[in-house]
């Protein structure tokens, strides 16, 4: 979906396909036809935008492949579906039965981490419309924070130029693409401070992609965040609409035991602790119930799990959808637009607790079409006008 912001520009809204499981390029346009065909039909859009996840060897098929990106141009297009995005967070596997750390595998100090970001943004070039702006990728935030070191960053730092200047020539040929690093917890760039201390004055066509659930996890508000990216030169590229799952009070017992309910074996669920304005961190939801050193309760937590953002959480739980209110009317308010690219990523839906599944492809298609609802009825409230 479009919309038209006050000051003029074009703001795209798509949800993030990295919900479903493929890994070759039947499996992505079945994708299309089924889930992007049936969200679109469901909303009753003209058109819907798509943030497609590529895995590695499928993205380097089609960088090599005029002609079978064309094919997936097509099934997007006879879909009534556009892609202005791509996801280039998990190189492969990201539907494994455990995914957890391999998630950041290969880093940016890796060679094949460069290469796939580049064959995602050649193939965004290409499928992109041609009306359309410019492009964005989303990828890793440097690398998981441990093994980290001065020549770790440096030779990410080299990698990250070397990505420059295959961008510049896509914009060049008159297809700019922007590559987005999002900051999440436990990572070498976390926070937005993160963000300014190691990305500051960043290559040209980089900066970072902002997602709200990870951005609320660390209990960062958005506007000194915001601010902090600005001053540092560092464009908002995307933004993921998404909503993290909060305990107001994990000391209560069933507080504790509906967190539990959202403790699963695939994705990792950083958690955090606020005491005295500092959060403590564990690493997984598991660990900060009842690992060798659980957090305490003392103060509210908030965990890394992409909750639905029209239902996020039943209480004793909540959702951090006022959190992403605050900030999608920082960044698309009145002021202006900070950024033209929105997705919806609740890649969770299969891993919520059970009652709060959706029931087989239709309810799948029901659920997403709902959130999608939710976010363009937060975009038109900010006076935004869909096209």
């Amino acid at each position: 979906m479009r919309f038209r912001h006050p000051d003029g520009t074009v703001v795209h809204l798509a949800y993030c396909t990295n919900v479903h499981p493929a890994e070759d390029l039947d499996g992505v346009l079945r994708q299309i036809r089924v889930f992007g065909g049936g969200v679109r039909a469901a909303l009753g859009a003209e058109r819907l935008g798509l943030g497609l996840w590529l895995p590695a060897p499928l993205a380097s098929e089609l960088a090599a492949s005029p002609a079978l990106t064309e094919r997936l141009r097509a099934g997007l297009a006879s879909a009534g579906l556009e892609t202005v995005t791509l996801n280039a967070f998990p190189y492969t596997g990201f539907h494994a039965p455990v995914v957890k750390h391999a998630v950041y595998s290969p880093d940016w100090t890796e060679r094949a981490r460069l290469e796939y970001t580049v064959d995602c943004a050649r193939v965004l070039a290409r499928l992109m419309p041609d009306d359309a702006a410019r492009g964005s990728v989303s990828t890793l935030p440097l690398a998981w924070r441990d093994p980290w070191d001065a020549a770790r960053l440096d030779t990410a730092r080299g990698h990250l130029a070397e990505l420059s200047a295959a961008l510049e020539r896509l914009a060049g040929a008159g297809r700019p693409v922007r590559v987005g690093l999002e900051p999440e917890p436990g990572c070498a760039v976390e926070t937005s401070e993160d963000a300014v201390r190691l990305l500051a004055d960043p290559p040209p066509h980089v900066g970072v992609c902002l997602d709200t659930c990870h951005l609320a996890v660390g209990f960062e508000e958005p506007g000194p965040a915001l601010d902090r990216l600005a001053e540092a030169g560092l464009p908002v590229v995307k933004t993921q609409a998404s909503a993290a799952v909060e305990a107001p009070d994990p000391d209560d017992p069933a507080t504790r035991s509906a967190l539990a309910a959202f403790a699963e074996d695939r994705f990792l669920h950083q958690t955090r602790e606020l005491v005295d304005g500092r959060p403590l961190a564990r690493d997984d939801l598991h660990e900060a119930l009842g690992g060798p050193r659980p957090l305490e309760g003392r103060g509210p937590w908030r965990t890394h799990f992409h909750a639905p953002l029209h239902s996020p959480a039943a209480a004793p739980l909540r959702g951090t959808t006022d959190h992403l209110d605050r900030t999608l009317s920082l960044l698309l308010g009145p002021g202006g637009a900070r950024t033209d690219h929105v997705e919806v990523e609740t890649y969770t839906w299969t891993v919520l607790p059970e009652e709060r599944r959706p029931v087989g492809e239709a309810g799948l298609v029901a659920g997403i079409a709902a959130e999608l609802a939710w976010a363009r009825d937060r975009l038109t409230a900010l006076g935004l006008v869909p096209l």
